[in-house]
């Protein structure tokens, strides 16, 4: 679980309603003060919300940037329904494309970026169409299911999903954490956003991690320049199989000196500027 740290959105940003052909998606919309240099789509990861790419929002927009990060169907402050089809990863990946195009730029002029589950939607996205899209940045994201371990625990959470409530979830998740853990990360604002996932989105996604197939080939089929990013450290999907992916896309390649799994919110500011400077590149 990425920890922002805050919920509290930046001057330069406002939260609103984005309005699109498959329904209304909860945003976090950050404009630099002159005319935009770009602007890119940021899709969280599991059990995550926009508010994951907080700390980047400022530094992006500093730097020329548009950021419009969203909380995708099904996640804390976006409805969604009780029933599990309805986070079939092409849905999910249809409504990145309605987002996409209700935000108006026209073809080639969107960067997107996903982290973890989010790169899989957004890579789900591209392949279904990449003609909206400037460039793919996949963060923390790997080329097909997560490790052993990942899987064991998406399982746990899925029974415990399927019988109890959010609330009785949440509980034993704590106990689990380490004190310090658990005394540190601003529990309110974090249960308030898990209370605000369907249990439907969380089962239904976290088998997408679990089963996920390769699909590098596809992806570099789309021909967007593409930019794999991640900490030093990965207990999801191991860092060297995350350099394999961007060796065999051709990708730029970057990792975050001092991060784990959550770059955008352990080392905002230099995951940002690498970001920066992908976009620059193109």
């Amino acid at each position: 679980m990425s920890r922002p740290p805050t919920f509290v959105p930046p001057p330069c940003s406002r939260a609103r309603v984005l309005h699109t052909a498959r329904g209304d998606f909860a945003v976090l919309d950050a404009s630099p003060r002159t005319a935009p240099r770009g602007t890119a789509l940021l899709l969280p990861g599991f059990t995550g919300s926009k508010e994951d790419f907080i700390a980047m929002l400022e530094p992006l927009a500093d730097a020329g940037f548009r950021a419009v990060a969203v909380d995708g169907r099904g996640q804390y402050q976006t409805g969604g329904t009780d029933r599990q089809e309805t986070y079939a990863q092409d849905e999910l990946a249809r409504d990145v494309l309605a987002q996409t195009a209700a935000l108006g730029l026209g073809d080639g002029a969107l960067d997107l970026l996903g982290h973890s589950l989010g790169g899989l939607i957004a890579r789900a996205a591209a392949i279904l169409d990449p003609a909206p899209f400037r460039s793919l940045t996949l963060m923390s994201s790997g080329p097909g299911l997560v490790v052993e371990s990942q899987r064991a625990k998406l399982k746990i959470l899925g029974d415990a999903l399927a019988t109890m409530s959010m609330d009785q979830v949440w509980g034993a998740m704590r106990a689990l954490d380490p004190p310090a853990e658990a005394e540190a990360d601003g529990g309110d604002d974090l249960r308030r956003r898990w209370m605000g996932h369907r249990p439907a989105q969380l089962i239904a996604t976290g088998r997408q991690l679990a089963t996920e197939p390769d699909r590098v080939a596809e992806v570099a089929a789309t021909g967007l320049p593409v930019h794999v990013v991640s900490g030093e450290r990965d207990d999801v999907w191991p860092v060297p199989e995350l350099d394999a992916m961007a060796s065999r896309l051709g990708a730029h390649r970057t990792r975050i000196e001092g991060a784990e799994h959550s770059p955008n919110t352990d080392r905002p500011g230099p995951t940002a500027a690498a970001l920066v400077s992908f976009w620059e590149s193109l």
